[in-house]
């Protein structure tokens, strides 16, 4: 039988002709991320086991995003953990805040993913770099030690389920509709430590920002990862970014699947995800009416230049509604510098919005925007856990630009 993505991908790190689902490797690492949230307690267990090596410095970045700037002493604190240990082991891929912004974004925008590699990072939502088709997975920060130290980590070479997109997109209809629409399909653990692989011809025209926004909430599914297989749009979007080519892997006809999900993508509608999971998703319309109190566009899942055209094309020219609160987050300092030479900026700024600097700030309840007592969100993040994003009354529903800039102007979820 033949060999999906992911086990090409593994076979080939691994300089073997044929690998297959469930079996055990310690298999080498191309890139290794982590946070200012998550190095910390990375560089305490380092050091408690007496590693005194990176192995490979060129292959770790750090990246200063979840709580920044320092939204207290706590948080600077471990900035400067994070800073002193990249000092230290002559970790050169330091991002400072100023110099680059959340993670997930960051990440493929310099140029550190291609297709081929193995990646880690200790966070979740590290599956959005397989939307550049490369292995892509969120592990814990006593794993990233171990992977600093050694180059490589143990992995049981996950199932894969096969999702197959045809049809054409509806109206404002993007990754974000498409994978809460899956997510509704599968639920919280319908793909518990599987690879889920995008394929279908529709494939060819969706983008890469919303590739990376499908990859992106996999793990919201329980996936190991999540891949779409590279082609000559991402050839395009790494030109420039990097020298390294890597390797364009498709499965064989014949590999081997769990499921086999087919989805008419021109059926999708608006989508909404109501609390308190990310999988409690319906069409949009269905809430047509409901009051707001805050809405925030950006984060890893929706914070590229793509997110902010859509939305700012919808509030350019009219103002927020003044019983909202539309907290807009570039992704980076790249994206915030399109956003300012396009104008995107301004208009929405002269809207009624308030700029926050990149950060994920409110998605993770951090600060930039908590929610208070029985207040309503709706944002583009990734997540709308009980309490995650402020009080534990609060509710947030997540949804893409297009519903989120909608509603800002009517202060209300609506679709146009």
């Amino acid at each position: 039988m033949g060999m999906t993505i992911v086990e090409k991908i593994f076979a080939n790190k691994l300089k073997k002709d044929k690998v297959s689902a469930g079996e055990d490797y310690f298999v080498p690492i191309d890139l290794i991320m982590g946070t200012d949230a998550t190095v910390p307690l990375a560089a305490k267990v380092f050091e408690e086991n007496g590693f005194n090596r990176v192995v490979n410095d060129s292959k770790v970045v750090f990246i200063n995003d979840h709580f920044v700037p320092a939204k207290d002493i706590t948080s600077a604190q471990n900035c400067k953990v994070m800073r002193e240990f990249a000092k230290k082991y002559k970790i050169s891929n330091f991002f400072e805040i100023g110099r680059c912004g959340v993670c997930h974004v960051t990440v493929p925008e310099q140029g550190f993913v291609v297709p081929g590699d193995v990646i880690v990072g200790a966070d979740s939502h590290t599956c959005t770099y397989g939307a550049l088709g490369a292995f892509s997975t969120g592990i814990g920060s006593t794993d990233m030690a171990s992977a600093w130290a050694l180059g490589e980590l143990w992995f049981k070479i996950p199932e894969s389920i096969k999702v197959i997109l045809t049809g054409k997109l509806n109206k404002c209809v993007g990754g974000k509709d498409i994978i809460l629409y899956l997510l509704k399909i599968l639920g919280e653990s319908g793909a518990l430590y599987k690879s889920i692989e995008f394929y279908g011809d529709i494939i060819s025209s969706i983008s890469i920002s919303d590739r990376l926004t499908i990859c992106n909430m996999a793990i919201e599914a329980g996936a190991k990862n999540a891949i779409i297989p590279a082609d000559e749009k991402v050839k395009s979007y790494l030109k420039g970014k990097t020298s390294r080519e890597g390797v364009c892997f498709r499965a064989d006809v014949d590999a081997i699947y769990s499921k086999i999900i087919e989805i008419d993508i021109s059926k999708i509608n608006l989508q909404i995800a109501k609390p308190y999971s990310p999988a409690n998703v319906t069409d949009a319309k269905e809430l047509l009416g409901m009051k707001v109190n805050q809405i925030v566009i950006g984060s890893c899942t929706n914070g590229r230049i793509e997110d902010f055209r859509l939305a700012s094309r919808i509030v350019r020219g009219k103002k927020i509604c003044p019983n909202v609160k539309l907290i807009i987050i570039p992704g980076s300092q790249f994206v915030l510098k399109q956003m300012i030479d396009e104008g995107i900026l301004l208009s929405f700024i002269e809207s009624g919005a308030v700029i926050s600097p990149p950060t994920c700030g409110p998605c993770i309840g951090g600060h930039m925007g908590i929610l208070s007592d029985s207040e309503v969100g709706l944002y583009t993040t990734n997540r709308n856990f009980c309490g995650r994003n402020g009080h534990i009354n609060s509710k947030v529903y997540l949804c893409g630009p297009a519903v989120a800039a909608f509603s800002a102007i009517k202060g209300e979820i609506a679709i146009s």
